[in-house]
C-alpha cells in the first residue's frame, strides 16, 4: 500500500508526568512559531482541569493548543481517534506554515499516530469457553500441537505453558480462519497510511529522586488547588465515579476518599505512590521508542540548541 508522505517538520517532546514538559513546550513554541498538540489521554476531557494538570488559560494564551477540552467525561476517546484528530491538526498547522509540536505523556497515542493501530482481533466467548474446557481436559501440549498445524509462526513464539496467548491464538484462528501471525504481519506492512519524513522526538528525563519530589509537589498542588471540589462538581453534574475518565489517577483516589473507602491520609499517600508508579510505566513505554532522543530536562539550553539545529 502506498503511503502519504508528510515532509514538513514535526516536533515531539514527551516524558513522564510532572517533569516539566509544559514550560519547555511553551518556550519552544515561542521561539519557533509552533502550535501545540496535546498528547494526553486525560486532557481531552472537559471539566477535568486540576486532576489532569491541564495547561492554564494564561498558558493557552501564549500558544495555540489543540486536543484539549474536546470531549465530555462520559464520552469515549482512544488512541485511534487521537491518531485521526492529531493528523488533522498537523495538516491544519502545516497549512499555516507553522510547526506542529506534539507534547504529552501518553505513549500509546504517539504510537498510534506514527505506526498505526493494530486492529483488535475479534473474540467469541463461546469459542473461548470450549477452548478452556479442552485445555482442562486435554492439556496445553495438545492444544499447542494443534496451533502448530494451523499457525506455526505463532506456535514458535508461544510457549505451551503460556495458556493465555495459546488460547487467544487458537480462538482467532477458529473465529476468522486466518492465523494470528498473518494479521500481525499485515499490520507491520500496512499499519499506517502515512510516512513522516522529518520528525524530531525528544524525551525528557532527570534523576528519579528529583522527579519523585516533583510528583509529590504536583500532588500537593492538586489537593490544595481544589481537586476535591472538582470531583464533587463532576459527581454533581451526573458523571459517575465508574466512568473510565473518573477512574484515572487523582479522580479515582478522590472518589475513594469521598465515598468513605479511604481516609484522607490513605488518599494522599496512595495518590503520590500511584503517580510515581505511573511515571515508571511512562519511562518503560517511551524506552521502547527507537527514535527518541533522551535529554536532561535541566539542560534546557542544550535542548533548545538541538531543536534549532534540526530546524536549520
Amino acid at each position: 500500500m502506498s503511503k502519504t508522505v508528510i515532509e514538513q517538520p514535526i516536533l515531539v517532546i514527551v516524558g513522564p508526568t510532572a517533569i516539566g514538559k509544559t514550560a519547555l513546550s511553551l518556550e519552544v513554541s515561542e521561539r519557533h512559531n509552533c502550535e501545540i498538540i496535546s498528547v494526553d489521554s486525560m486532557q481531552v476531557y472537559k471539566h477535568m482541569d486540576i486532576g489532569t494538570a491541564k495547561v492554564s488559560t494564561e498558558e493557552r494564551d501564549l500558544a495555540v493548543h489543540h486536543l484539549i477540552d474536546i470531549v465530555e467525561p462520559n464520552e469515549s476517546y482512544d488512541a485511534a481517534r487521537f491518531a485521526e484528530d492529531s493528523l488533522a491538526c498537523i495538516n491544519e498547522i502545516n497549512n499555516k506554515n507553522k510547526i506542529p509540536l506534539l507534547t504529552g505523556g501518553t505513549g500509546l497515542y504517539l504510537k498510534a499516530l506514527f505506526e498505526g493501530i493494530f486492529p483488535e482481533a475479534p473474540s467469541d466467548e463461546n469459542i473461548r469457553s470450549k477452548l478452556k474446557k479442552r485445555l482442562e481436559e486435554e492439556g496445553c501440549d495438545k492444544l499447542h500441537q494443534e496451533l502448530s498445524i494451523c499457525d506455526c509462526v505463532s506456535a514458535e513464539k508461544i510457549h505451551p505453558n503460556d495458556t493465555h496467548r495459546l488460547l487467544r491464538a487458537l480462538e482467532i484462528y477458529l473465529l476468522t480462519g486466518k492465523p494470528w501471525s498473518d494479521a500481525i504481519r499485515e499490520h507491520a506492512t500496512d499499519g499506517n497510511k502515512y510516512l513522516f519524513k522529518n520528525v524530531l522526538q525528544i524525551g525528557l528525563t532527570c534523576e528519579r529522586s528529583i522527579l519523585y519530589q516533583r510528583i509529590n509537589n504536583r500532588c500537593d498542588i492538586m489537593l490544595n488547588s481544589g481537586l476535591k471540589e472538582e470531583v464533587e462538581g463532576l459527581l454533581a453534574m451526573g458523571f459517575s465515579s465508574d466512568l473510565k475518565s473518573m477512574q484515572s489517577i487523582g479522580y479515582r483516589h478522590m472518589n475513594n476518599y469521598l465515598s468513605g473507602e479511604w481516609t484522607k491520609e490513605e488518599m494522599v499517600r496512595l495518590l503520590a505512590r500511584d503517580t510515581r508508579r505511573y511515571a515508571k510505566r511512562q519511562y518503560t513505554w517511551f524506552g521502547k521508542m527507537a527514535n527518541l532522543q533522551w535529554q536532561e530536562v535541566t539542560e534546557q539550553t542544550k535542548i533548545l540548541n538541538t531543536i534549532k539545529e534540526w530546524l536549520s
